[in-house]
């Protein structure tokens, strides 16, 4: 597969996300496991592409949807766990296809346990604990309701029991993510005390896994860092200050192309709404993409592309399938010349955080939400 044919494409460095993979494994050694988190098209990435350069260095697939799951089962022979909800009538496509499942619920797992019965199969599911995310998570208080559950049925599995931690990344004071972990423990505790044992116990996210050795447990969800990025500048100064050596290398480079090229006379104002004009007579490139690429509209007037190594700044709104740039001081520019969006072109980056501080979010959001139609090259 390559560009030629594309006006905006993904390329996917195999070399880089493999390297962030083995800075996990020798993070957390042999006996932890790796679980790759591939939800949300691999955080923009690209589920189908990531999954199969990933399956022979990690030990499980961790996805969002049923959906997803079915994806991921084409590329890999991992065990494919589902974090997220799956509806009532697409429960019994995760029995027949051996999916593990996260459980919050006791109508899920009621439903589940009906499935399995029918169609005499074991299902594996993995009670989520409610240790102060308060978003999916079973409340210790309730954990003997599910339990007995799956005594009752032994089609039920207790496969795993997880948590997730709601302040661990975006803070350096990390005693909330301290008493989340104990909540955690206690019940892990009260699990195994009724019996219960062989389950695996996963907390860790890609900050966790960095910062917490005692997080690992059995199993670590390695999620944005997967592809290179920080989970936040304060998980990146507390891992200096804990010494904790990991260097993360971006996977993504998303590019387009010069599609237009013209003068704009001293005055002219440029795209919706007229918000901008140009103060001196201006040479301007117009680009094929917009917001439904993913180019996010918070980017009018304070994005920024590469063109020839150099970097150009949008000038007025972005569109919905088109942007104006500012090419003034590139020379010799051409039509379907390769303009970088996100990523590296000669000694100029633009990433993914930089992009973030512009509209005011996170590097996840801005890599997860390239139009997942758009072509993922893996290089």
């Amino acid at each position: 597969m390559n560009s030629d044919d594309s006006k905006t494409w993904v390329e996917i460095s195999q070399e880089n996300l493999l390297h962030n993979v083995s800075q996990f494994r020798q993070r957390i050694g042999e006996s932890v496991k790796i679980a790759g988190v591939i939800k949300s098209n691999a955080y923009g990435h690209g589920l189908v592409e990531v999954a199969e350069i990933i399956q022979e260095k990690v030990d499980w697939i961790a996805v969002d949807s049923i959906d997803e799951a079915l994806l991921a089962k084409e590329k890999t022979d991992k065990t494919v766990l589902i974090l997220g909800y799956t509806i009532f009538e697409r429960l019994k496509e995760v029995v027949e296809n051996g999916f593990h499942q996260i459980v919050a619920n006791a109508e899920t797992l009621e439903k589940l346990a009906r499935i399995s019965r029918k169609v005499g199969k074991d299902v594996y599911v993995h009670l989520k604990i409610e240790t102060g995310t308060s978003r999916q998570g079973i409340w210790y208080a309730d954990l003997d309701k599910f339990l007995e559950l799956i005594e009752k049925n032994s089609f039920l599995k207790l496969a795993g029991v997880s948590t997730h931690f709601a302040n661990i990344e975006d803070t350096t004071d990390h005693s909330y993510a301290e008493r989340q972990l104990e909540n955690y423990k206690q019940a892990v505790k009260h699990i195994e005390d009724k019996g219960f044992c062989s389950f695996i116990k996963h907390t860790a996210c890609s900050a966790a896994a960095v910062l917490f050795e005692e997080t690992h447990f059995d199993m670590i969800r390695l999620g944005i860092s997967l592809y290179g990025m920080w989970s936040s500048t304060e998980t990146q100064v507390s891992a200096s200050q804990k010494s904790v050596d990991i260097t993360l290398k971006p996977v993504i480079t998303w590019k387009t192309r010069v599609a237009h090229l013209k003068e704009l006379p001293a005055g002219t104002s440029v795209s919706y709404g007229c918000t901008e004009k140009v103060a001196i007579n201006t040479n301007v490139a117009v680009l094929p993409i917009g917001y439904w690429d993913g180019f996010d509209r918070g980017l009018s007037s304070v994005g920024s592309v590469l063109i020839r190594g150099q970097k150009c700044r949008v000038i007025g709104r972005v569109c919905m399938n088109m942007v104006v740039v500012d090419v003034h001081h590139v020379k010799d520019i051409q039509l379907e010349d390769e303009v970088v969006l996100l990523g590296r072109q000669g000694s100029e980056v633009i990433t993914a955080e930089e992009i973030a501080g512009k509209i005011g979010t996170i590097n996840y959001e801005v890599t997860t939400r390239i139009n997942p139609t758009t072509k993922r090259i893996v290089k």
